[in-house]
């Protein structure tokens, strides 16, 4: 009797790494408004998901810190389920994309800064945008008097994002959007809805419960927090505090996590950052031209030779 073959609907980790790079070259192919769109209603779906968390953990404060966490970070993961199923876009995201496209030499450092800078805007302007809505529509309300609700969750938050020194959110920045990246790399192996969200569930809610720092969750909840804070007397956080002691390191620690611990790294692995150690033999022209650059460093010279013919020489260059 034959063997029965078996299928699976799981990519192997070098072609998903491939579909990761294909990402950041479609959003190099297309027109930077498309991006900022795209990046727009991510900032939206991260809102969406980063409400539910802090209107239901908001409505436990008698409950065991551990559990209250545990809730909001099994909710918060439907933002990017949202993003990643309907073509979506996060700065996170593509700060593995893009360095991974310039990795295989696909795009230039040029078009992954430029499209890295719309993503990022355009996931601040919808996050910051849906935050307002939600104070405006009364949708994060709180009693202040039995110190219950959505908007003093959403002020503690902003207070702790901010005490830390900046290396140390920047570290968590970067542990906070290696998972995330993973996120993104098992949607990419996964090719049915089921294992889609098994792959983006899990590290999203690990990051949530560890107390990382995800710079584009951060543009939903620092703002609603600064929005409720003005409210309580003691709160004593402004913007220019948010700005200094988390959403500038954050997003920095986001930049590495994405462009080094996964994009070089899988590079190292299945692509050509590890076949021709890019950036090693080249000069470092890879800054400007991608690994596509490194080619010319293999090139194999061809001799010529000359052949005489009658009644003139007819010089033939050998094929390769």
């Amino acid at each position: 009797m034959a063997p029965i073959p078996v299928y699976s609907i799981c990519l192997p980790p070098n072609e998903a790494y491939m579909k990761v790079v294909q990402k950041g070259v479609d959003t190099k192919n297309a027109p930077w408004y498309k991006c900022f769109h795209q990046a727009f209603v991510g900032g939206c779906y991260i809102g969406f998901g980063g409400l539910l968390s802090m209107v239901i953990g908001g409505q436990m404060p008698t409950a065991d810190p551990g559990m209250q966490t545990f809730v909001f970070a099994a909710l918060f993961p439907v933002n990017l389920l949202l993003i990643l199923l309907t073509g979506g876009s996060l700065f996170t995201g593509n700060t593995a994309a893009m360095p991974a496209a310039v990795f295989e030499g696909k795009a230039t450092w040029l078009e992954a800064a430029k499209y890295l800078c719309v993503s990022w805007l355009g996931n601040f302007l919808a996050a910051a945008m849906f935050a307002g809505l939600t104070e405006y529509c009364e949708l994060c309300p709180t009693d202040y008097e039995s110190g219950t609700g959505c908007g003093l969750l959403a002020a503690k938050i902003v207070q702790k994002k901010v005490s830390a020194s900046f290396g140390q959110t920047f570290v968590k920045g970067i542990m906070c959007n290696w998972m995330v990246c993973m996120a993104v790399f098992l949607s990419s192996q996964a090719q049915d809805m089921t294992g889609k969200m098994v792959g983006i569930w899990f590290p999203i809610s690990a990051f949530v419960c560890m107390g990382m720092e995800h710079s584009v969750a951060s543009m939903f909840m620092l703002p609603l927090g600064l929005i409720c804070g003005s409210h309580i007397d003691s709160f004593d956080v402004n913007f220019g505090d948010a700005l200094v002691y988390n959403m500038i390191p954050v997003s920095l620690g986001n930049l590495f996590a994405g462009a080094i611990c996964v994009a070089a790294s899988y590079s190292y692995a299945f692509g050509k950052l590890g076949q021709t150690q890019c950036g090693a033999k080249d000069g470092c022209s890879c800054f400007t031209q991608g690994c596509n650059c490194c080619a010319s460093a293999v090139e194999v010279e061809v001799p010529k030779v000359v052949v005489e013919t009658t009644p003139k020489q007819v010089e033939v260059t050998a094929a390769a």
